[in-house]
């Protein structure tokens, strides 16, 4: 089945005593019948499995399916797809429909891309991480072709698609890719933490879990509970803030409002059809890069703790995501940072990133912390480094083991390391080969019982949240849920909420119709997260035709009443110069948040942590 067209037929069967089924009927899928019920052959075997039996827990259906998959099956289902929009464009992740461009290809917006169908055929991937959408109603029609795909093959298994957070009221291009098409709009997490009030979190959990569902996303690659101890790292912004109290309140709340089903939507133990996977960043924190630099680059890829304040940064995950007040009782997957945690590997005193260590995963996480959830690795970490530290692309985050490792090597470390599912990775091969290197240490009855292990862990999110009963969506219902009056009033209140006044000498509230004067905004060229240059630019910071609903606007100030003046943090390096490294310089410069000229008169001799292989002392002192 090469696709399922533009439209996927999708037939439904409605149970007295149980849930609706919904199955296409281009997959070859039927209904099978015991005691009155009905169930899908999602095998086609004729009989019916435990897997398809609805009435037993998700743990023994999991282990059920995994125990009849191939290795190879079980590997795709261990990757996690790169980034993907609704359609595939010309930008950052491009795609092809018939070996053409979505703009020339003729295909439909919701028909699923050359690259889609090979790999949820070839690579047996069930986990998609969705960027952009054109629409709600476009999420639908493209949910329904890839489900139906999906189920046309193997045991039926399901796509389990998510999502990076796309419901902020002003999105960024750095991390909310998947801000497009109607949607309530929400603070940031900072923003959220502002109300210094978990309802506000529960309810935008609340809200966003019904949104995400009805455009077909069952994981949230949220929240981030990141201790955001440095104002410099320019992911500050999407945490709860400083406080590990406030940020473990915070994220318990929001995983609650994510996780939860009531009423007729719950299906067992608080996981239903209402319910959203949360998958939790970044164990064991990722705020805490040295000078502020971030690990998506490896001119940013040392955590550091000269306090001893390592275990503060647990606080969000022990205290909250670890400890929900709802029924589901914890976060269902965990993503660690890139980051190499700098001398916390109390076990085998290796310094590599989080996920490949053995000690913060397997000992900490899961020993000492007992969670036997989901572990999923940040996004491209087994691939070869790129030659130029400063660019995302080309090149993996393979930080700590870069060299004496191949990136078959590497995905055998993570899984001995106690990792389920390799975000970005699209091909199995890699995956494969580590089993067989695995087999060949320990035996094939060892490796088959740990991807076994990994297999249950997968599929036990997708039977909770109702996903092999019925996947599909309705357009016109799609489109009526997602950005509903009613959501968008509940994220303009919590935006309300958020504010925070910090001093008023009488100028507020300021009568309508007055005459405002709102400078320009100035921003010279610069480059974006993944090295892509950023003209200049002069604009507004508020659009205007919504601050003229309520005053008069004029360009020159001395004919307004006020100002409305926004500001935003200086504009800084993220940390690195390419230039100062090619005229001799170790390359690291400060980060400053200073909005005149700075020099770094005070900063430390001697970094605390540095690469033998390249600089060892990352410095820069007296560097302006």
């Amino acid at each position: 089945m090469k696709t399922m067209g533009k439209k996927a037929a999708i037939r439904y069967a409605r149970n007295e005593r149980g849930p609706t089924l919904g199955y296409s009927e281009a997959s070859g899928v039927r209904l099978l019948y015991e005691d009155g019920l009905a169930f899908k052959d999602l095998n086609k075997d004729g009989k019916l499995d435990r897997y398809e039996d609805w009435r037993l827990s998700p743990e023994e259906r999991a282990k059920d399916l995994a125990s009849k998959m191939t290795i190879e099956q079980i590997a795709g289902l261990m990757l996690y797809s790169s980034h993907q929009a609704i359609p595939g464009n010309l930008n950052w992740f491009p795609a092809t429909y018939g070996g053409q461009f979505f703009e020339a290809s003729g295909a439909a917006p919701g028909d699923l891309s050359d690259q889609q169908l090979s790999f949820v055929a070839n690579d047996h991937i069930r986990h998609i991480l969705i960027t952009r959408i054109q629409d709600p109603a476009t999420a639908a029609l493209w949910n329904n072709n890839v489900q139906a795909y999906a189920e046309s093959l193997g045991f039926g298994i399901p796509a389990n698609n998510s999502s990076d957070p796309r419901h902020s009221s002003d999105t960024s291009k750095e991390f909310n890719a998947g801000a497009g098409g109607a949607i309530s709009m929400w603070p940031e997490s900072m923003g959220l933490a502002a109300a210094f009030d978990p309802a506000v979190a529960r309810k935008f959990g609340e809200v966003a879990a019904k949104e995400y569902r009805a455009l077909g996303l069952a994981t949230a690659l949220s929240p981030q509970v990141d201790i955001a101890t440095d104002p410099r790292w320019y992911r500050f912004g999407m945490t709860f803030g400083e406080d590990p109290q406030l940020a473990a309140d915070m994220a318990r709340a929001y995983i609650d409002g994510f996780q939860t089903s009531e009423g007729e939507a719950e299906i067992a133990d608080g996981w239903g059809c209402d319910s959203v996977n949360a998958m939790v960043k970044h164990w064991p924190g990722g705020g805490s890069g040295e000078a502020g630099r971030d690990a998506h680059f490896g001119y940013g890829k040392y955590a550091v703790y000269p306090g001893g304040n390592f275990d503060e940064h647990l606080v969000p995950f022990t205290e909250g995501a670890f400890r929900l007040a709802g029924k589901t009782g914890q976060a269902s997957a965990i993503m660690p940072y890139y980051t190499i945690s700098v001398g916390q590997d109390s076990k085998n005193g290796e310094n590599v990133g989080n996920s490949y260590n053995e000690y913060l995963i397997n000992d900490l996480l899961r020993g000492r912390y007992g969670y036997d959830g989901v572990v999923c690795t940040d996004w491209g970490i087994t691939a070869d480094e790129g030659e130029d530290i400063s660019r995302l692309f080309p090149g993996g985050r393979c930080w700590g083991v870069e060299e004496g490792y191949s990136v078959a090597e590497r995905h055998y470390k993570l899984i001995m390391a106690g990792v389920d599912q390799f975000g970005g990775n699209n091909e199995i091969g890699p995956v494969i080969e580590a089993y067989n290197i695995g087999a060949r240490k320990h035996g094939e009855s060892f490796m088959r019982l740990r991807f076994e292990q990994s297999a249950v862990r997968l599929l036990k999110n997708m039977f909770r949240l109702g996903l092999f009963e019925n996947p599909y969506l309705e357009a016109d219902v799609t489109t009526a849920t997602v950005g509903q009056a009613e959501f968008m009033e509940a994220g303009y209140e919590a935006q309300l909420r958020s504010i925070v006044m910090l001093k008023n000498e009488g100028v507020l509230p300021v009568a309508r119709k007055k005459t405002v004067y709102i400078p320009k905004r100035s921003l010279p060229a610069d480059t974006d997260w993944m090295g892509m240059p950023i003209p200049p630019s002069e604009s507004y910071p508020i659009h205007l035709d919504v601050v003229k609903k309520y005053f008069a606007v004029t360009d020159r100030p001395e004919e307004a009443d006020f100002a409305l003046v926004c500001i935003e943090s200086p504009r800084s390096t993220k940390g690195y110069s390419k230039a100062d490294a090619e005229a001799g310089g170790n390359g690291y410069v400060p980060i400053s948040l200073q909005y005149a000229p700075y020099t770094a008169e005070y900063a430390r001799e001697t970094s605390l942590a540095g690469d033998a292989r390249d600089v060892l002392n990352r410095s820069y002192k007296g560097k302006s």
